[in-house]
């Protein structure tokens, strides 16, 4: 058992700290909003502090899963942040969606303190974090990943790491760039199958077991054809992701034409008022374009 910390109580935060319960770890936990702490603590029968620094103290492990860059920064550092907490030899694990940027300026700071941070960006959605089965995308040094490893595989059923630090955000930025243009694809194939009048399911039936079968058509289609859009990964955070994606191909110099050109899809959805809507919804655009 680890005495562990968990930040940001989101759709996945929230059901990854109560993993954390069931594996038998000590974990408290902190949340801007701090009823949702004291109903988290209520139901998994744990520990909640009003403040990042507070709940990190003496923790082994401190893992965060907050909103973005802004949101990383504010719960790590200052008076109140995690790393004024934090002891020596702890390690903190990052499962936000942010950019290699901000990650290298948490690893520096922490590193300066005798902390390791870890980047591990998480892939599989809110049901993955309900079900514990999530891909965990990992950077940083090789001997805090053995550390926490065991740990994460309370709520990841895919842990790797794939470099030095930094390496996690920027395996993370290649995962929502192929998911960008698989959306778009199966938008296209089932508006076109409406539009010819086929019966979509049917379509799906057959195509899917063949070249053109992918996770997202296998868990999506059905809802796109009904016109629903509620699995949790909203429209806003993916342009977020995007936006990183892009921002970083232009330092790099990496051309993602089809990335941009989803990307401003999206924002279309957003004027179409789908800023919550799941990342499946670019098949709105299209039923409203026709």
């Amino acid at each position: 058992m680890a005495k562990v910390t968990f930040l940001g109580l989101g759709v996945m935060g929230y059901p990854m700290a109560g993993h954390l319960v069931k594996a038998g770890h000590d974990v408290t936990v902190f949340n801007r909003t701090t009823a949702k702490a004291e109903a988290w603590g209520t139901e998994h029968a744990g520990q909640f502090a009003t403040k990042p620094k507070d709940a990190a103290q003496g923790a082994d492990f401190v893992m965060a899963c907050v909103g973005n860059d802004d949101d990383l920064r504010a719960i790590c550092t200052g008076e109140d942040g995690a790393f004024a907490g934090m002891s020596e030899g702890a390690i903190f694990v990052d499962h936000t969606t942010v950019s290699a940027k901000v990650t290298a300026e948490m690893y520096d700071a922490g590193k300066a303190q005798g902390i390791s941070f870890v980047d591990a960006p998480v892939s599989g959605g809110q049901a993955g974090a309900e079900n514990g089965v999530l891909s965990i995308m990992c950077g940083g040094d090789v001997a805090a990943f053995v550390q926490v490893e065991p740990v994460m595989q309370a709520y990841g059923r895919s842990i790797k790491r794939l470099g030095e630090s930094g390496a996690g955000q920027l395996t993370k930025m290649v995962n929502q760039i192929c998911i960008a243009g698989l959306v778009q694809g199966l938008s296209e194939g089932l508006h076109f199958a409406e539009k010819a009048g086929l019966d979509g399911r049917a379509v799906v039936e057959v195509i899917a077991g063949g070249a053109a079968g992918s996770w997202q058509m296998a868990n999506r289609y059905e809802t796109m054809l009904d016109d629903e859009f509620e699995h949790g990964f909203a429209v806003d955070w993916m342009r977020k992701d995007l936006g990183i994606c892009l921002a970083t191909a232009n330092e790099n110099g990496a051309s993602l034409p089809v990335t941009a050109l989803v990307d401003q899809f999206y924002k279309d959805v957003q004027k179409l008022g789908g800023a919550r809507w799941d990342t499946s919804s670019l098949i709105k655009r299209l039923r409203a374009m026709s």
